[in-house]
């Protein structure tokens, strides 16, 4: 919604012609992060009643995958703090899959209690990140991860294996695409349903994602089972989606009005908009089941309760048209 809470009026807009392109998928997943990854860099606490608001109104607009929240220590992320009391408030939401995070067994416990079916976990291509969000090494890492996603897969529960700075580092650099292929190999090997390539800093290429993905394939980790996340520091999170949906992914992880960076790696901007993601893939042709009218509203509202305009190109470009006067006829001239 707007400042006044009234829906925008974009029946009449130039939604983008469909022009659609050979070797692309027909239809895309698109994993919603908005909600968690968005909201968790937040200085001020956002009231956990407004974030089951944001997230059932994602879910209105068409989003089948809305991450929820994270079951980390509270001293670590205090903007999630209220996971507890936040799960509850989703129990309503039908056909939509709400994963959460789950730093290690204790995090799973709690998850678990609430009925949560879908967990994530959360490693490092680098030993730096790893240290620095973990306090950990790489190794050491995914043997804290191994109980945990075996005991989740005991309990019929799906899990993402999520893995920061595929792309490059802010201390270490470039990253040799060998170093995460073997974590992505070592996730997949303990039991992960899918895996997220994660461009913290947001300074992939085009090239540098198709080296990695082919890979990838060439140490049997299927396309099917990789989702990639990029972030839109150098401008390059749509030309890298693009790059990867022409590889074959059908999974996108994007954040609703452009909201989120990583409070463990400063250089790491906004995660790609979700609009700006399906304006491009409904311009291609390509299906999500989204909404874009609703979803911008959704963002367009968000953005006015945290005080400041939404970082997505599409939300600021449709809000603006819908108050724009209409022009004024020959004969009122």
């Amino acid at each position: 919604m707007t400042s006044t809470d009234e829906p925008l009026e974009l029946a009449s807009a130039p939604l983008p012609m469909v022009v659609p392109t050979r070797g692309l998928p027909a239809r895309v997943r698109i994993h919603e992060v908005g909600a968690r990854d968005g909201l968790q860099n937040e200085k001020t606490v956002v009231p956990t009643e407004l974030k089951a608001e944001f997230i059932h109104r994602l879910a209105d607009a068409g989003l089948t995958t809305v991450e929820a929240t994270s079951f980390v220590h509270p001293k670590w992320v205090p903007q999630l703090a209220d996971a507890e009391d936040l799960f509850p408030l989703l129990g309503d939401l039908q056909g939509v899959h709400l994963p959460v995070l789950v730093p290690n067994e204790r995090g799973l416990d709690r998850a678990l209690a609430l009925g949560a079916h879908r967990v994530g976990v959360f490693a490092s291509a680098t030993e730096s990140f790893a240290r620095a969000n973990l306090n950990r090494t790489v190794d050491e890492a995914l043997a804290m991860f191994a109980p945990v996603v075996a005991r989740a897969r005991e309990q019929g529960v799906h899990v993402r294996g999520y893995l920061s700075m595929c792309f490059g580092d802010p201390w270490e650099g470039a990253v040799p695409i060998s170093r995460v292929v073997r974590v992505c190999r070592a996730l997949l090997d303990m039991g992960c349903d899918e895996l997220s390539l994660g461009d913290t800093i947001g300074v992939a290429t085009p090239g540098h994602v198709s080296a990695m993905l082919a890979a990838l394939n060439a140490v049997q980790v299927p396309t099917e089972r990789i989702g990639v996340h990029f972030h839109d520091t150098y401008g390059q999170a749509l030309t890298n989606t693009l790059a990867a949906l022409q590889h074959g992914v059908t999974t996108v992880d994007a954040s609703a009005g452009g909201l989120g960076g990583c409070p463990y790696a400063k250089s790491a901007t906004g995660n790609l908009a979700t609009e700006d993601l399906v304006w491009m893939l409904h311009g291609l042709g390509i299906d999500t089941g989204v909404d874009l009218v609703r979803l911008s509203a959704t963002s367009a509202w968000m953005a006015d309760q945290l005080g400041r305009p939404s970082p997505s190109r599409t939300v600021r470009a449709l809000t603006a048209r819908s108050h724009e006067e209409p022009a004024a006829s020959p004969q009122e001239q």
